[in-house]
């Protein structure tokens, strides 16, 4: 679809991302009439919105953190809305359970913004869908060259190695993972591997609970109780980062620390966050991923919200991409 004239179908606005020909926000990060959603991580989804549009899948996720009185309309993957003069649709972006880019076209033009996404395979959502488009609104969370996956299989292999060899020293290992995603995930993962069951956090408990409802497999949990140290010898413990450090940490005794992100991929943020072990899973697309995303896209035009966009613009400039950066106050899952 490169040299198709384009119209200004998204701007940044204070209150977030917005449509004016369909009236509508996406992600916004103030309350709004109508937000359309891509997925539920926290700083896409805020509360305070007359009207959240999300996807059939993600729906359950939205009513879960949002407050009991929201208003939240669910659609089917690839199902047409009319909002003001424009055409709706959202797409799966493989991101997490039913996150989502949302297409939008009118008068003739196509733009598409992909919340956050990825390419690797996830047995917890819906892979990632190319969809042709005039304009691309990308994030570019890894938007640098040295982000670079591996398989998400050698990934969970590495994880249960690690698990393992704790448990032969009588040590607990707790692993930490962002609450909503990543922490199913590597229960999905570890299927390969094993059916023992896993401890979670609570935080982690609550959502993994809707994945389940959604069908998704992933190995057994069971709560985090308070028990004597021995208790949790050999066990896996999943849990935010947010309880790193924290007294909550105090009952699992002796223990092995790590933390499952993308951003273990450099060795300095390894070092800075002082965890034991860092296993590179990310829920976001890598270089090569980005730019493979671009091409399939067909857009003549990629603007690029949170992360590496300044980078990742100057690049596509160099090769004669039209590229620019978007201001947003999306950012980290936690």
């Amino acid at each position: 679809m490169r040299g198709c004239s384009v119209e200004e179908l998204v701007v940044a606005t204070a209150d977030g991302l917005y449509c004016p020909a369909g009236n509508f926000h996406i992600d916004p990060w103030r309350p709004v009439q109508r937000a359309v959603i891509t997925h539920a991580h926290g700083d896409h989804l805020r509360p305070g919105s007359g009207e959240y549009v999300t996807s059939a899948p993600g729906a359950a996720l939205a009513a879960r953190r949002l407050p009991a009185n929201c208003l939240v309309k669910a659609i089917a993957y690839g199902e047409a809305q009319e909002l003001g003069t424009t055409q709706v649709s959202l797409h799966p972006a493989g991101h997490i359970l039913g996150s989502a880019q949302v297409r939008i076209e009118h008068a003739g033009s196509v733009w598409v913004v992909s919340g956050d996404y990825k390419r690797d395979p996830d047995p917890t959502c819906a892979p990632f869908e190319p969809v042709a488009c005039d304009v691309f609104i990308s994030e570019a969370t890894f938007a640098l060259p040295a982000y670079r996956w591996s398989s998400s299989a050698a990934v969970a292999a590495e994880i249960h190695e690690w698990w393992q060899l704790n448990r032969a020293r009588g040590a607990a290992s707790v692993l930490f993972a962002y609450a909503l995603g990543k922490a199913q995930r590597v229960l999905a993962e570890l299927t390969r591997f094993t059916a023992e069951a896993v401890y979670v956090h609570g935080a982690v408990a609550a959502l993994t609970d809707v994945y389940r409802e959604q069908g998704v497999k992933m190995l057994p949990t069971m709560p985090v109780i308070d028990a004597p140290a021995a208790h949790y010898a050999g066990a896996l413990i999943i849990a935010p980062p947010s309880a790193a450090g924290s007294a909550w940490m105090r009952r699992f005794g002796s223990s092995s620390t790590g933390f499952c992100s993308g951003w273990m991929r450099v060795r300095g943020d390894r070092r800075r966050r002082g965890f034991d072990r860092g296993f590179v899973l990310s829920d976001h697309a890598d270089w090569p991923s980005l730019l493979r995303t671009f091409d399939d896209s067909g857009a003549r035009r990629i603007l690029l919200t949170h992360g590496h966009g300044d980078t990742m613009s100057r690049y596509l400039r160099e090769r004669g991409v039209d590229a620019a950066v978007m201001r947003t106050e999306y950012g980290a899952e936690e």
